[in-house]
């Protein structure tokens, strides 16, 4: 008699340290939400060494990306029609110890939290010309502080504490993006699956990162309670409200408008010559 059916298929995932994707994935991480023959392994590294590691080594089964990063990736990882995080009018932000005209931000050298982030990508399609150096996303606000940089591009929990520092607002890029494209919301992170698992154990695993969202959003004190843990500098309340950017009814699905401004951004990125691969845009699930 076969054994194959009593055998368990290990699948990996890696994503960020950071409370929005602890709730997500609170519902898988902790056993809440089952899958009959998987298992689910994590791994928590920050978005840009997953972005780096993706390209490089197709490490992980199914991995957080930033958009930005999937053209360089797209052979090996399919994107997961859900897990996504997208800003309504919000998103990534420019901040600056004092007030700079836009004209000045365009002239200045600013810490960006890497080259392959979806917030460096819009930060160039905004000031293409502008002078980036790469840091940690958490070093950031500090090295500012410090006077080492003018600005300073923020992502993660940093745009709700900025001001705690003494930081002024320059540009929230979300804003930016949304005016510029008639009203889309701005695509940022998602969650990308490897090809080679097959469409079978691509859309069984696509499924339970859907099912581990809602089980979030239908237990969220439970959820929130997980997810504090990775909540850098954030009160409940903060943390909250957070989480409610990043993971909301997006993040089951994208929406029809959530797809086209996908494909919108990484298209301009390619004709303005910041992506040297024009993206093949397709979903799981």
């Amino acid at each position: 008699m076969s054994t194959a059916s009593t055998e368990i298929k290990e699948i990996s995932i890696a994503h960020s340290p950071d409370s929005d994707d602890a709730f997500m994935f609170y519902g898988l991480a902790t056993n809440k939400v089952r899958v009959p023959g998987f298992k689910f392994n994590h791994t928590l590294t920050d978005i840009e060494t997953l972005n780096h590691k993706a390209i490089n080594e197709a490490f992980y089964d199914v991995t957080a990306i930033s958009f930005h990063a999937y053209p360089y990736l797209q052979d090996n990882y399919s994107i997961m029609a859900c897990g996504g995080s997208m800003g309504d009018g919000y998103g990534p932000m420019i901040v600056s110890p004092r007030k700079l005209t836009l004209d000045e931000v365009k002239k200045t050298r600013i810490a960006v939290p890497g080259t392959l982030t979806t917030a460096y990508l819009t930060l160039k399609l905004f000031a293409p010309e502008i002078e980036t150096v790469t840091l940690p996303f958490d070093e950031i606000i500090p090295a500012v502080l410090r006077g080492e940089f003018d600005a300073g591009l923020i992502i993660h929990e940093g745009q709700l504490t900025y001001a705690n520092d003494g930081l002024v607002k320059l540009l929230d890029l979300g804003q930016w993006w949304r005016d510029e494209t008639n009203g889309l919301p701005l695509p940022l992170g998602c969650n990308a699956i490897r090809r080679s698992l097959g469409e079978e154990t691509m859309l069984t695993t696509t499924n339970a990162l859907r099912d581990s969202i809602q089980h979030a959003l239908d237990n969220r004190e439970e959820a929130l309670a997980y997810a504090m843990q990775f909540a850098r500098d954030l009160d409940a309340g903060m943390a909250n409200r957070f989480v409610g950017m990043y993971v909301n009814e997006r993040t089951l699905d994208y929406g029809p408008d959530g797809r086209e401004a996908i494909k919108k951004i990484l298209e301009m990125g390619f004709e303005r010559g910041i992506i040297p691969h024009r993206a093949k845009v397709d979903f799981v699930g």
